[in-house]
């Protein structure tokens, strides 16, 4: 597992999904001839009737964009009086209601609620704030705060600060701020800079300096990092990853690692975390809900490319091993084909 971490090679030239516009990497497509009325009609049957026809809610709802679902709700509620939101939520149950609502909840929208519900209760889940903040965009980060502000009338930065502590808060709220630098331009000397600014704050010396690890690794451009990266092994032999790894532990360790196989590879980085989400005794199904809505029209067709890669077989037979019922039935209609 650890090469294709170590790799550079390839890495100031591939494409980034950081800029995630959605796009034609996404396994769900909107539908061409959409008819939201009809859509809703279906729907609304499949949940009348006598047992909820799971099936006819699977096919629509993981075959519709995020923003045809939208226009679903709207002429659901109009024609029924309800939201779908509530039907769905009394009418079916468990990680297949969660995904369902996922499925019909706006990507910041359902982003800024994972960070709700991560926040919520006693201990901070920070694998999720982990991987929500070192995965998304500098703008969808702003759309997450924008909801979140809305809906609480609080600033998810100052709500944050209350959940986390010591360099691991300092380097979360940076990121949480959105304000990573968006330039596509490269300057070379700078990457130089900043690697031999890293390798002085950690390798070179006796005891880590944190703060600048967390300077530049949270607020560089991502092209900008990538070349650092390529800098870093050059001087110090090694990669970032392998000094952070060794130099540091707990929560800060694990964003930075993060934030580094994000800006190598994002779709390697999410294949990791499903394939982490079903290994050994249970699963992770909130992990995997959340990972397959959230980049099923941005990249998962890269996420399941390097899926197969790194393991040898594919997402599908990873999802069918694993889950039964309507909640893996519906997976697999995300996930799309076998590779």
């Amino acid at each position: 597992m650890a090469s294709l971490w170590d790799d550079l090679d390839s890495l100031v030239n591939t494409p980034s999904s950081f800029s995630a516009k959605t796009g034609d990497r996404g396994t769900i497509k909107p539908k061409a001839g959409f008819d939201a009325g009809e859509d809703a009609v279906a729907l609304r049957k499949a949940i009348e009737g006598l047992g909820t026809t799971e099936k006819t809610l699977i096919d629509i709802l993981t075959h519709r964009s995020s923003a045809q679902r939208q226009q679903i709700c709207e002429a659901y509620q109009e024609a029924t009086g309800r939201t779908l939101l509530d039907d769905i939520k009394g009418d079916t149950g468990g990680d297949f209601e969660d995904l369902l609502v996922a499925l019909i909840t706006p990507p910041a929208v359902y982003d800024c609620h994972e960070v709700m519900r991560a926040m919520k209760g006693a201990g901070t889940k920070d694998s999720v704030l982990i991987e929500i903040f070192a995965s998304r965009s500098p703008e969808q980060i702003r759309a997450l705060s924008d909801v979140y502000l809305q809906e609480t009338e609080k600033k998810l930065t100052l709500d944050l600060k209350g959940e986390v502590s010591g360099d691991y808060s300092k380097a979360l709220l940076l990121l949480a701020q959105g304000s990573r630098d968006e330039s596509t331009t490269v300057d070379d000397e700078k990457a130089k800079e900043d690697a031999k600014t890293l390798y002085d704050a950690g390798e070179k010396k006796w005891g880590t300096d944190e703060s600048k690890f967390i300077d530049i690794l949270c607020q560089r451009s991502i092209p900008q990092l990538r070349q650092t990266l390529v800098e870093y092994k050059n001087i110090s032999g090694k990669t970032l990853q392998q000094s952070i790894e060794g130099e540091m532990s707990g929560e800060l360790e694990e964003l930075l690692v993060a934030i580094v196989k994000c800006v190598k590879s994002v779709p390697a980085y999410f294949a990791e975390r499903l394939y982490q989400s079903m290994k050994g005794g249970g699963t992770d199904e909130s992990t995997l809900n959340r990972v397959m809505v959230s980049r099923s029209e941005i990249d998962l067709l890269d996420i399941r490319a390097e899926f197969k890669k790194l393991y040898e077989y594919s997402l599908h037979s990873a999802i069918e091993s694993d889950l039964g019922g309507s909640h893996g039935d519906c997976v697999k209609a995300i996930c799309g084909g076998e590779d």
